[in-house]
């Protein structure tokens, strides 16, 4: 059987996306998951997402952009400290900064986001309140490999969310919540399939066999 996949995992908040991926591999196994998680990193403290990983037994370590004089220079300390770890894939699970040019020279083409609407529509920060803005019928989230754009890299799988009349009524937080569960369940088979059967990119193709 192959050597399970080393993921670091990085997070800004509440680390819900984080748990799912900790209590898949605890429920299926390192082995049959195809991946464990060896670190988790933030960019600032006290969060519930470091919580998350302390009690789950995960070092972790937090790269603050206010600590670094220049952002470059937190892109190189955020690039050293993941990795520290040897990941095989990084994964942003409600990473809430951008990268730079270091941190993709050495985990580009290996570091998954997410984001909650259908890439390449509605793109950015306020992808939920775009799509209603918009008069979308549908909207989703999108899991991809992170390139040097906003929401721009390989499309690595999508799912479905209808909007319906109480999300317009109500504002975006009762879609955001329905868009969350699916793009949870959608990150944990994303990655493990990614960590286990690998996958190449063909241009703008992800190929996953």
């Amino acid at each position: 059987m192959a050597k399970a996949k080393r993921l670091v995992v990085l997070v800004s908040g509440s680390g819900t996306n984080l748990q799912a991926l900790l209590d898949a591999i605890a429920a299926q196994g390192t082995d049959a998951y195809g991946a464990e998680i060896v670190a988790v990193g933030a960019d600032r403290e006290g969060i519930a997402g470091l919580e998350r990983a302390e009690r789950a037994g995960l070092p972790t370590f937090v790269c603050r952009v206010k600590d670094h004089a220049t952002r470059d220079e937190w892109d190189k300390a955020l690039a050293e400290a993941t990795a520290a770890y040897e990941p095989d894939l990084v994964v942003s699970a409600g990473f809430m900064k951008i990268v730079g040019k270091e941190f993709l020279a050495r985990f580009g083409g290996r570091f998954v986001n997410t984001h909650p609407a259908l890439l390449p529509s509605f793109p950015g920060a306020h992808g939920v309140r775009d799509a209603l803005a918009y008069g979308a019928k549908v909207t989703g989230c999108t899991v991809h490999f992170v390139d040097d754009g906003v929401d721009t890299g390989p499309i690595i799988a999508q799912g479905v969310v209808e909007i319906v009349e109480p999300d317009t009524a109500d504002g975006e937080s009762a879609l955001h919540e329905r868009i969350k569960e699916v793009e949870r369940t959608l990150l944990v088979d994303v990655v493990g399939r990614l960590a286990r059967n690998g996958f190449s990119i063909e241009g703008r193709k992800v190929v996953i066999p």
